[in-house]
């Protein structure tokens, strides 16, 4: 399989891959999205930095009807950063604005507000969703594609009976797709529970880059994370180098500080025009500018010879999104290193990361 046109998906998805220098589909796009796209069940398991998302996602948007005013697929994820992540792709793939992302933390009334808009694809963390199922805010009764994404990671922090809960809100006929990294007993059996005759993929990991890499953590407090980045580029003098916040916000503010302060800098986000985006690349890859800002769905598919350091300003909330990050340094046999800052509340979000790399990562305190 050379390419995406394979596959027959709309021309917009295409279109959107290319721009974002995603040419050529890895192993288990090329298992799953004919799977998915034939209404099969599919249980994949694989490693991180695989590609996953797109997997599901592709597939998921040939299916939609824009046309009808129903809930037609949903994505269940363990993290409110992983919600967002997913649905801030789902909106660059898509040229429909159907989809909306439910997780704690938020404004109720801003979802209700949206909700009652026409939404196709819902994204959400198990316990908000159950949340908007028991107010009578949420119906499921139209889903005919379910995704449970990062599946160990939502066991592991204790969402098995909420996820089940969600399930039986969906039709039987639906089709169901379940990821994970790992196949403990649990996600085998949720699996086999909730599902007709699923497609096992399960792919090898071929991912070098992780061990290639020089890769610690320092740790910090919010309040001094900026202190401790300048901190850490003195010490390091990157040639060049990606910085990797959360949100299009932070990367917007943490851009401003730092040119402020002298640091040639610039920034990448979602928001940007394809004009201005392609006017940072070039200055970022002749180096006229050292530091890139940038988020996550911003930066997929960026591939920049001599990138000497990588900075995980806000720390990555699934062990795909960190491979994929740091992986942006270290190309062809030169050295990476790769820098990831964390605060008491991120310890959760590290370990996990440890148990996915199946690495200690040696820490440092300014």
């Amino acid at each position: 399989m050379q390419d995406f046109t394979k596959f027959s998906l709309k021309e917009h998805s295409i279109t959107t891959l290319k721009k974002q220098g995603v040419t050529q589909p890895t192993p288990i796009q090329q298992e799953v999205i004919p799977l998915l796209l034939e209404d099969k069940d599919v249980i994949a398991q694989a490693q991180t930095g695989s590609g996953k998302t797109f997997s599901f996602l592709l597939p998921m948007l040939e299916k939609v009807n824009p046309e009808e005013n129903v809930i037609q697929a949903l994505i269940v994820a363990p993290t409110r950063e992983l919600a967002i992540q997913l649905t801030a792709e789902l909106k660059q793939l898509s040229n429909q604005n159907n989809m909306l992302a439910v997780y704690g933390g938020q404004d109720v009334q801003q979802q209700l507000k949206k909700m009652k808009q026409k939404i196709n694809i819902v994204v959400g963390t198990p316990g908000r969703l159950l949340d908007h199922i028991r107010r009578g805010t949420l119906d499921l009764s139209h889903v005919s594609m379910l995704v449970l994404d990062e599946a160990d990671q939502m066991l592991h922090i204790g969402f098995l009976n909420e996820v089940e809960a969600i399930i039986q809100q969906t039709p039987s006929t639906r089709q169901t797709a379940l990821f994970s990294a790992t196949m403990a007993s649990e996600v085998n059996k949720l699996a086999y529970k909730h599902m007709r005759h699923p497609h096992k993929v399960h792919i090898q990991s071929t991912t070098t880059t992780v061990e290639e890499i020089e890769q610690y953590v320092v740790e910090t407090t919010d309040r001094q994370k900026q202190d401790a980045l300048r901190k850490v580029l003195k010490d390091n003098r990157p040639f060049l180098a990606i910085i990797f916040c959360r949100t299009k916000r932070r990367v917007s503010r943490l851009y401003g500080d730092l040119k402020a302060q002298g640091y040639l800098v610039d920034e990448l986000h979602g928001d940007l025009s394809q004009k201005k985006r392609e006017k940072v690349m070039d200055a970022f890859r002749e180096a006229k500018v050292q530091l890139l800002i940038a988020t996550d769905v911003a930066a997929r598919g960026l591939d920049v010879e001599g990138v000497t350091h990588v900075y995980n300003y806000d720390i990555p909330q699934d062990v795909e999104s960190y491979i994929h990050r740091i992986g942006r340094t270290g190309r062809a046999g030169e050295d990476g290193v790769a820098v990831t800052f964390v605060a008491a509340k991120d310890m959760q979000m590290l370990t996990m990361i440890e148990r996915g790399i199946n690495k200690k990562l040696p820490r440092t305190r300014l």
